[in-house]
């Protein structure tokens, strides 16, 4: 993503990866080590986005936005929005009710949050992105305070939709950010 970023010219064309990890905590630039509660035996990667600690790992969706917002006349806020809002409708169309926070960047259902953003955005174009719980192993959040939130509860899709297949739900988010971006 910073090569990507590093090597883009006006004309770059933006690019969209979607993909899921290995378990690893990631520490955004915020992020404070306190913030991880226990070693689990879980690496802790630091990383340049915005936010805190959070978990990734199987059956999460990461979708890495890489976009040049000068040219599509966006805002971090502005984008911030539409990348939550991609995610509520995405979610409407399993027919779950999904929120905002005001001042806690995500979206959440039912008070526990299901997904998370982390941008970074450099020359005016930005990188990394959003992820996704949609059928994996929630445990390792126990062992961090989520976003930075001490007891913020997590959710997946599947605790909603328990068939619910991963790449339907790539192919369906794809959808939901063209319509947004």
């Amino acid at each position: 993503m910073q090569a990507f970023t590093a090597a883009r010219s006006a004309s770059t064309p933006d690019e969209l990866w979607l993909c899921e990890h290995p378990p690893v905590f990631t520490l955004g630039l915020a992020g404070r080590p306190e913030h991880l509660l226990e070693d689990i035996g879980i690496p802790v990667v630091k990383t340049d986005r915005g936010g805190q600690i959070t978990y990734h790992g199987p059956g999460q969706l990461v979708g890495y936005l890489l976009l040049d917002l000068k040219r599509r006349g966006l805002t971090v806020k502005g984008l911030v929005f539409r990348l939550e809002q991609a995610v509520i409708d995405l979610l409407a169309g399993f027919q779950i009710a999904a929120e905002r926070r005001a001042g806690a960047p995500g979206v959440y259902v039912g008070g526990a949050k299901i997904a998370a953003l982390g941008l970074k955005v450099k020359h005016g174009c930005c990188y990394h992105g959003l992820s996704l719980n949609v059928d994996m192993d929630l445990a390792p959040f126990a062992a961090i305070n989520p976003c930075g939130y001490a007891g913020l509860a997590v959710t997946q899709l599947a605790a909603f939709v328990p068939a619910v297949e991963m790449n339907e739900v790539g192919a369906k988010l794809v959808d939901r950010l063209k319509e947004v971006l």
